[in-house]
């Protein structure tokens, strides 16, 4: 069974498309887990218009902010791998059969791709996310100190949310994408797919920075990676 947890906030004028995405990939046995974080623009309108049954609405109670959302909607799902996953950007046709393959057949516990960086229209702006990114670490050690993916293009075995939830509780220094990669590589095989497997859609209303916390302050950075770690051995150890 696969789990898709997405977060919305104020997502409506993509969400269809996004949804219709990824539904085509799915079987019946499936779910989507959508965890909204307080929409005033008529999200949840939209997502139960499209009119599937795998798909379950859950409201985040907690803190108002997209770690917190995605905290959530993982509380609720219920797959042996679980598909991270933004709002408003659209999945390529060979997403789910590809990283299964790795999670299922390979014993992966947590599978990273790249992405196609596109405007709010699809039109491509970037072939590759890496490209942007620059130098890609692999590893856990190399993503304590820079963290190299996108949330949006991780996926996960269904174990690794033992060590995972709940997760730390300052969200500014312990993101839900960094966290969970972290957490996956320390408890098992991280594979890193040069492949894109999404349009990754850039445009005004996006509410994550799309990994630009190598632009905060240096004692901020530093805390950030001290944090990270010290929850990480407190988990794993």
């Amino acid at each position: 069974m696969i789990s898709v947890c997405i977060a919305t906030y104020n997502g409506a004028p993509y969400i269809t498309e996004q949804l219709a995405s990824i539904c085509a990939q799915l079987s019946d046995n499936d779910e989507i887990i959508v965890s909204d974080d307080g929409s005033t623009d008529g999200t949840l309108d939209v997502v139960r218009a499209f009119g599937d049954p795998r798909i379950r609405i859950v409201h985040n109670q907690s803190q108002r902010c997209y770690t917190a959302n995605f905290e959530n909607a993982l509380r609720y799902a219920q797959g042996d791998y679980i598909f991270i996953c933004d709002q408003d950007d659209v999945w390529l046709p060979n997403k789910v059969e590809t990283i299964v393959h790795y999670l299922r057949d390979e014993g992966y516990s947590v599978v990273a791709h790249d992405a196609i960086v596109t405007d709010a229209n699809l039109k491509a702006i970037a072939p590759s996310y890496y490209q942007i990114k620059g130098h890609i670490f692999r590893n856990l050690t190399g993503n304590l100190i820079r963290f190299s993916f996108l949330g949006c293009c991780l996926a996960i075995r269904k174990e690794v949310l033992a060590k995972a939830l709940p997760f730390p509780s300052n969200h500014l220094l312990c993101t839900h994408d960094n966290w969970l990669f972290l957490c996956a590589a320390a408890i098992g095989k991280a594979k890193v797919l040069d492949e894109p497997l999404i349009y990754y859609r850039r445009h005004a209303g996006n509410t994550s920075q799309g990994g630009q916390n190598e632009h905060k302050p240096w004692m901020f950075r530093i805390h950030y990676r001290l944090y990270l770690a010290y929850h990480l051995l407190r988990r794993i150890l």
